[in-house]
């Protein structure tokens, strides 16, 4: 049992035993080798973007997609841990290479399964598969097509970087072409749960508002019921998405702006299927290199996160905020796999002297959702907030306003402002909201204490119930999911 702190809350979670765990496996009938168009017989097949299916490139036959079987559905029955074969613990001395027997003339190809999943027979041309997973995690348990075609990319990527032209590097500027855009594959945990929740704290309810004084020294005064309440609840967590990569789970690195690529989920996970090499024609692909213990602390973090987030549903009359006191957070079962999900991306190197970063503009290959970082020529923009700066307080020494000493901040918010809108370096997935969940055998007690009368604060003091503890603590369980590898 572990205890983590949200503000002055505590926080108690359980996690099933190990002994309960159930490890699937999802490439029980793959095959290696070749994949056969059953209408020509060509081994040339790829994704059909249009309807996310494979494809024969010869004969045009389209293959209807292969569902991922044996893993748990109705995730309310889910009891223990699930693991997809896919997700299982990687082997530090697997062997990447591998060689086929090409089934058409007989020649021996050799496949380095840690860059690729396919090669082409030197003799027939045919093309060869790796299916079955090896302990070396590039077979994941499966994998969403992507449907959003490279010109559409292209087009988003464009119009994000047009809309920040003016403040852009001029070499940035000078340099950028979208031709050098990739499809990637990324690795991701996809974690299922069905958990209980309990909540219990105080909240508060508004029941007046009211001015005192006039002019300067008006001053606003609030009444409100003091509540003591509880939520209990059983709760299931549909498809949380983690990156399976270490360099991804960086978003806070000085050198890669990772945390744009965070930023363009959620996926429609219940779309993938199951894997087939095939769907990575034409794409590249990032290998897994992290298990599961590396990321279930950050997995416990945010399905408490996503938790506290689905009972703000049900306290939306504490209009004032609501303060938890204590948070129990009980898992019944947890499911695991994972998933190759599609990303458009463009990269761009900027080099100041000695120190290097690579920004990233990242296009979600289902969505088209679309996040990423500029390169920001700093002259230009801290002449411009100076600009804003006199511009302000020029503004303060003539408008008469009560709060006039704001304008001497004005170039400072200016030069934030901008920094964000190039740089982007606050966004992020909020998977406390976009998760997909469902709450039910809700359970609630609402017991009125005292009323307050004369309170000056706008909000409840202590509330707790937007806290977003992944902000504040994941950085630090990223860095040590890092460290030990």
């Amino acid at each position: 049992m572990s205890n983590q702190e949200v503000g002055n809350s505590s926080t108690k979670s359980k996690l099933p035993l190990e002994n309960h765990t159930t490890i699937i496996q999802t490439d029980s009938d793959a095959t290696n080798g070749q994949k056969k168009c059953p209408r020509c017989g060509a081994t040339d097949i790829a994704t059909h973007v249009d309807t996310g299916k494979l494809r024969c490139n010869f004969c045009r036959h389209e293959f209807e997609p292969q569902k991922m079987q044996g893993m748990v559905e109705d995730i309310h029955l889910l009891e223990g841990q699930v693991i997809g074969s896919g997700a299982t613990d990687i082997v530090a001395d697997a062997n990447d290479i591998l060689t086929l027997k090409c089934s058409s003339c007989g020649a021996e190809v050799v496949i380095d399964t840690a860059t690729v999943t396919q090669a082409r027979c030197h003799w027939c041309r045919n093309t060869l598969s790796i299916n079955q997973q090896i302990p070396n995690g590039s077979i994941p348990d499966a994998v969403l097509p992507f449907c959003v075609r490279k010109e559409e990319a292209k087009e988003q990527i464009e119009s994000f970087v047009r809309k920040r032209n003016f403040f852009a590097h001029p070499q940035f500027k000078k340099e950028f072409t979208t031709e050098n855009i990739m499809g990637v594959y990324f690795p991701y945990m996809v974690v299922d749960i069905n958990a209980h929740a309990q909540f219990i704290g105080s909240g508060e309810q508004q029941r007046r508002k009211y001015i005192k004084g006039s002019g300067e020294n008006a001053k606003t005064y609030y009444d409100a019921d003091l509540y003591e309440i509880g939520r209990e609840f059983d709760l299931t967590i549909h498809g949380l998405t983690v990156e399976a990569s270490a360099d991804k789970l960086q978003t806070t690195s000085l050198h890669k702006t990772n945390n744009v690529i965070n930023a363009i989920m959620p996926f429609d996970i219940e779309n993938c299927v199951k894997f087939d090499a095939n769907y990575l024609k034409g794409y590249t692909s990032e290998r897994r290199d992290t298990n599961l213990e590396q990321i279930k602390p950050i997995v416990e973090v945010q399905s408490k996160d996503i938790a506290r987030h689905s009972c703000n549903e049900t306290i939306k009359q504490y209009d004032r905020g609501v303060a938890w006191s204590k948070q129990n957070f009980v898992v019944k079962g947890q499911q695991w796999k994972v998933a190759y999900l599609p990303v458009w991306l463009y990269s761009y190197q900027q080099i100041s002297g000695s120190s290097k970063r690579l920004h990233y503009v990242a296009v979600n290959g289902r969505t088209k959702e679309i996040m990423g970082s500029v390169p920001i020529h700093l002259p230009k923009l801290c002449i411009s907030s100076f600009v804003v700066e006199i511009i302000g307080l020029l503004a303060m020494l003539f408008i008469d306003f009560s709060y006039n000493w704001l304008f001497l901040l004005s170039g400072f918010i200016y030069f934030i402002f901008m920094y964000l809108q190039y740089r982007n370096s606050n966004a992020r997935h909020t998977y406390e909201k976009d998760t997909k969940t469902m709450l039910f055998n809700l359970k609630k007690q609402d017991r009125f204490i005292k009323q307050q009368t004369g309170l000056t604060n706008t909000r409840m003091q202590g509330a707790n119930h937007t806290t977003v503890q992944g902000q504040s603590l994941g950085n630090a369980l990223l860095q040590a999911v890092i460290e030990k590898k």
